[in-house]
């Protein structure tokens, strides 16, 4: 159309109902995509969640307006409130030990509201013999949107019930792995009946094609997960955030939304790279993690020598109070006793004291990529003073004292020394390497993984029993005793 060549009497207001959708629609895309850039760093990831979360707020908006949107204003609200009033009590509420489980939860709504779309879309054209009267109607499905809406629906019903499994390992409602004989047959067999009845649709729809296809697609993801063990979990967090995005951005292909298109592939995309980026942090292929028994028992493991020494704060206190050089090492545990903002006043404490402290993260302490980060945001402490483990590991050979609090399976040495061991092969801390190690814990449980630690009968490692932020505080008073005389 030659935009030029209309007067306003050629514009209708399905025209410019049209225009401005789209426009909104890119520019709430290009909102989400310097939102995502944003979140990269921690010093503008708040902004940049924000500014995410505007562009939903335009994306949704602009929806309303849409010329093919015929008065069902009403279903509309309905869905926004049922979708946003819980979201909003939950995310006020959930603790940052539940972080994690809520992140894995809600991947899975995203990835459930893109088969339901998808899904739709399928039943949609199959109910409705005049939806491709005009050819240009979204109803419509020809061959490319209806192959998409099939792999849309696919991978987001994956998503959902496979981020549904994940929630309940990590919220501890299941166990952490399930396994049966002959279970990866099992798995690809269903993986198959899913994708005959997607190619089934792509040539024929049929409801009870349809109800099939999406039933064994979420059967899949059940499946897929079960096996999956503890140690694996922050990848596979991110494996099915990754499989989210692609999925919405299908589905954006099947509405013919920009908006979805673009902010599903950025989301796919990110996912995917960081899906990446954890695997290979654990020296794993992603194809290890789905189809072996990572983080899980295997194996005779070899026999752990040594027994594990109990320590009192006060002489981890004095320890602290003659060394040098400080690495803290946070872990699941510090979340749980929600213990982050004591160790940033221990932190402050030794630096004031002149000594050098920094903390030490592996890249997938606790149960998601960056938890141990955002925790210690939280707590205020500076960025600088926390670094990588790649970047940190050849220091532990010169710090005096390394403070393990809550970390078991990231700093344990089997993984490096024991072929037989569950995680062997995974990247640790080398906290074995430090002249002291005190570890934190509440008793002599093992970690996520389910296996001993042999870095707790090192004899370079004591054990400082109690709730984390208890023992951080008490470490904080005997400090200041020392200080004023009152310590030994």
């Amino acid at each position: 159309m030659d935009l030029g060549s209309l007067s306003l009497q050629d514009i209708s207001i399905h025209d410019v109902r049209s225009w401005l959708v789209t426009a909104s629609f890119f520019a709430a895309a290009v909102m989400f995509i310097l939102g995502i850039k944003r979140m990269a760093s921690p010093v503008t990831a708040r902004a940049g969640i924000v500014q995410a979360g505007l562009g939903m707020v335009v994306a949704t908006v602009a929806a309303f307006f849409h010329p093919e949107i015929h008065g069902n204003y009403g279903l509309i609200i309905a869905a926004v409130l049922v979708g946003t009033l819980p979201a909003w009590i939950s995310g006020k509420k959930v603790a940052m030990t539940d972080m994690p489980q809520m992140v894995a939860l809600y991947n899975g709504m995203g990835g459930g509201s893109a088969a339901a779309i998808g899904a739709s879309a399928l039943l949609g054209a199959t109910m409705d013999p005049n939806a491709c009267l005009d050819p240009n109607a979204h109803a419509c499905l020809n061959t490319s949107r209806t192959a998409l809406a099939v792999i849309g629906t696919l991978i987001g019903a994956i998503s959902l019930s496979g981020s549904v499994i994940a929630w309940a390992k990590l919220d501890g409602r299941m166990d952490k792995r399930f396994t049966f004989i002959g279970q990866q047959y099992v798995n690809g067999l269903c993986f198959l009946a899913a994708a005959v009845l997607g190619a089934m649709l792509v040539f024929k729809l049929d409801v009870p094609i349809i109800v099939a296809f999406v039933a064994v697609s979420l059967l899949f993801g059940i499946f897929m997960t079960l096996p999956i063990g503890g140690a694996d979990m922050p990848v596979v967090i991110s494996l099915f955030n990754a499989l989210t995005g692609l999925a919405v951005g299908f589905e954006g292909y099947v509405l013919g939304n920009p908006a979805l298109m673009i902010a599903g592939m950025v989301v796919g995309a990110a996912g995917t790279l960081l899906t990446q980026l954890m695997a290979k942090a654990m020296n794993r292929s992603i194809s290890s993690v789905l189809f072996s028994n990572f983080g899980g028992s295997s194996g005779e493991a070899q026999e752990i020598k040594g027994s594990q020494k109990a320590i009192e704060a006060s002489d981890v206190a004095a320890l602290l109070y003659l060394a040098d050089k400080v690495i803290i090492v946070p872990g699941y545990g510090m979340a749980v006793a929600q213990a982050q903002h004591k160790v940033w006043e221990l932190t402050q404490q030794l630096i004031k004291r002149d000594k050098t402290v920094k903390f030490a993260i592996h890249p997938v302490a606790g149960r998601m990529p960056g938890h141990m980060n955002v925790l210690l945001a939280e707590a205020g402490v500076p960025y600088d003073l926390i670094a990588d483990m790649e970047d940190i590991n050849p220091e532990f050979a010169t710090c005096d004292v390394a403070i393990v609090i809550g970390a078991n399976d990231v700093v344990n040495p089997v993984a490096k020394t024991d072929p037989a061991s569950p995680i062997y092969g995974m990247p640790i801390l080398d906290v074995i390497n430090a002249r002291q190690a005190i570890i934190i814990k509440r008793g002599k449980g093992t970690g996520f993984a389910g296996i001993e630690n042999a870095l707790f009968y090192a004899d370079n490692a004591k054990l400082l029993y109690g709730d984390g932020a208890d023992a951080v505080n008490r470490l904080v008073a005997e400090l200041k005793a020392i200080d004023s005389g009152g310590g030994h």
